[in-house]
């Protein structure tokens, strides 16, 4: 029973639970009108390229169950390719294809598929199977990210991607999310990716967690986690931020990958982002956003960054974690 807490523990540490995310913060700042920028992933793109916002190399989209059999067309000459629902959520719906074979289109894990997959796939997306709500989708076929080698040890067969909470314009708390074999490349927490909160003030791993379990290495390729650092953190900071002006939504989660030749690219934003970020940094959101509150309204980016980057600095247990499992 040692791995179980009680609600009392969790108040204390400023955990908050779905409830009072949905009503306290999502309820009151989010307005609902704004949610198709950023519930639909080709509008978020077309917002952000509008802001100069880099975003990854849209190759094209698939609108109409018609156009499912020219897919092959439209992925002629790509040697990688990623194809996501417009509206899906959660990781749902994503294919990465890592390279292509002849006839053969190889996901990260090594499995081979045929155009007859791909196309089956397509279609399954614009039937809203893995949309929200079920409802008819779109679509997109993206370019890979040439993601950043330096973080090469720290994932495995996918891409990482970082995830910041963005409240009224400040950035609260942040996690990079790697991939494992478990997750099918994916970086998506509930499949099975590890977790890995960040300082705010320093771009440096402070915790890991896989499946709301602590981690101090990645399951796959053994590297520690401790040693995790993100350059440029304070750019990336600032283009999260500045998604507040660019969508007008007060709670938000920003994901994004750092690609080796275009820096900080934004995948997509999120108004109901998940709470496991607060399993990832070993901390709660709830006294963080109640600090936020507390700020004037009309501060730039560049201050609001500073801000969150003095008052959120924390050292990480990682580091002492690592320390223990040598001695033992």
């Amino acid at each position: 029973m040692k791995n179980w807490t009680s609600p009392g523990k969790l108040r204390a540490r400023g955990i908050i639970g779905m409830n009072r995310r949905n009503i306290r913060y999502i309820g009151r700042y989010n307005d609902r009108r704004l949610y198709p920028l950023v519930d639909d992933k080709l509008q978020t793109k077309l917002l952000a390229q509008k802001y100069g916002i880099t975003t990854p190399e849209l190759i094209g989209t698939v609108t109409t169950q018609f156009g499912v059999k020219h897919i092959a067309e439209m992925l002629a000459g790509h040697n990688g390719f990623v194809i996501k629902p417009a509206k899906g959520s959660g990781g749902k719906g994503i294919l990465v294809i890592e390279r292509v074979e002849g006839k053969h289109f190889i996901k990260p894990s090594g499995a081979e598929l045929e155009i007859d997959d791909v196309e089956r796939h397509v279609s399954n997306i614009l039937s809203g199977l893995y949309s929200l709500g079920g409802s008819p989708d779109v679509a997109l076929v993206e370019a890979l990210i040439n993601f950043d080698t330096s973080f090469a040890a720290y994932t495995y067969e996918g891409v990482p991607d970082i995830r910041v909470i963005v409240f009224k314009g400040y950035p609260v708390m942040a996690m990079m999310r790697l991939s494992t074999a478990v997750s099918d490349g994916k970086a998506n927490l509930h499949q099975g990716a590890v977790g890995v909160g960040i300082d705010i003030a320093s771009g440096r791993a402070v915790r890991g967690v896989q499946f709301d379990r602590p981690r101090i290495d990645h399951p796959d390729t053994g590297h520690e986690l401790a040693s995790l650092h993100i350059q440029g953190w304070d750019t990336l900071l600032e283009l999260a931020s500045s998604c507040y002006e660019v969508t007008g939504l007060g709670y938000l989660g920003t994901d994004m990958v750092l690609d080796r030749d275009h820096g900080p690219m934004l995948l997509e934003l999120n108004a109901r982002p998940g709470l496991a970020i607060q399993m990832a940094n070993g901390e709660g959101l709830r006294g963080r956003l109640e600090l936020v509150e507390q700020q004037p309204e009309g501060v730039p980016v560049a201050e609001r960054v500073a801000f969150a980057q003095h008052e959120f600095a924390r050292q990480g247990e990682l580091q002492s974690d690592v320390l223990e499992a040598v001695v033992s």
